[in-house]
């Protein structure tokens, strides 16, 4: 199968990057469009077909992923139009907050079965959290898309009216863990810690955290009374952070997030 990735800013660079480094698909069976010389050079470095047409580039696929901020999504997919070919591809638009309708309306019958998605840049590493919206097209298109993306991490088939929430939950929400593991290893070195060693504890005891409720199924809830005893610091360290707002700010910085 041939994808063709129009767009490889942050987003679309982290997913050529996650296609090449799953191994499923052929490096030369997968084009890069972009204007950025030093981007392209970066992809042809690793036997990535590279290009700055994107109508050839779209002409060419199996799968066209459009990758661009979403101002701009109207402009790449009109500009494409008369390249798509709906009777042999897909077409999949990662851009958050561009509605399907739009879409079909600026192809009209030259769009190809369509799909909504938001990954994450965790894909890059096969980690991501990446949610599908099967717009039109048939289930044997719809499997297509999600194995594609399912070799780059968990995937969820959703619908159109949460993938705002979706959006903000794992797309900005990466940057939410992030902001925690600053603030943490931030506070290691407080306590005593070398930076780098205070990032490797925090870093290590996530991953821990996210291992023991994939193995367990446990509740959050369930994992903290394993460590909470009477009186002990665990529950003394939860409680003046509760205090300063923490699960409220978690909250209600995702709430803001889909606004």
């Amino acid at each position: 199968m041939k994808i063709a990735m129009i767009g490889a800013g942050a987003m679309g660079g982290a997913t050529v990057e996650g296609l090449v480094k799953c191994g499923a698909y052929r490096n030369e069976d997968i084009c890069v469009s972009d204007p950025s010389q030093a981007v392209l050079e970066k992809f042809a470095a690793k036997g990535v077909n590279v290009t700055t047409d994107n109508a050839k580039a779209a002409a060419e696929a199996d799968m066209v992923v459009v990758v661009v901020k979403p101002w701009l999504v109207e402009q790449v997919l009109k500009g494409i139009k008369d390249a798509l070919q709906p009777e042999r591809q897909v077409l999949v638009v990662i851009a958050a907050g561009v509605p399907s309708e739009s879409i079909q309306q600026w192809l009209g019958a030259q769009c190809p079965p369509l799909f909504l998605c938001i990954p994450n840049i965790a894909i890059a590493q096969l980690a991501s959290m990446t949610f599908l919206v099967p717009v039109t097209g048939k289930p044997s298109h719809t499997l297509l898309v999600k194995t594609v993306f399912e070799n780059m991490g968990q995937v969820l088939i959703t619908d159109e009216k949460h993938l705002a929430a979706g959006t903000t939950l794992a797309s900005c929400g990466i940057a939410y863990a992030m902001r925690y593991i600053r603030a943490a290893s931030e506070g290691g070195v407080e306590l005593g810690f070398k930076a780098d060693d205070a990032k490797s504890i925090v870093m290590q005891t996530m991953k821990g955290a996210v291992s023991l409720l994939e193995a367990t199924g446990m509740h959050p809830e369930q994992a903290i009374d394993l460590v909470t005893t009477p009186g002990g610091v665990t529950i003394k360290g939860l409680n003046e952070m509760e205090h300063a707002g923490f699960t409220s700010a978690v909250i209600r910085g995702l709430k803001a997030g889909m606004k």
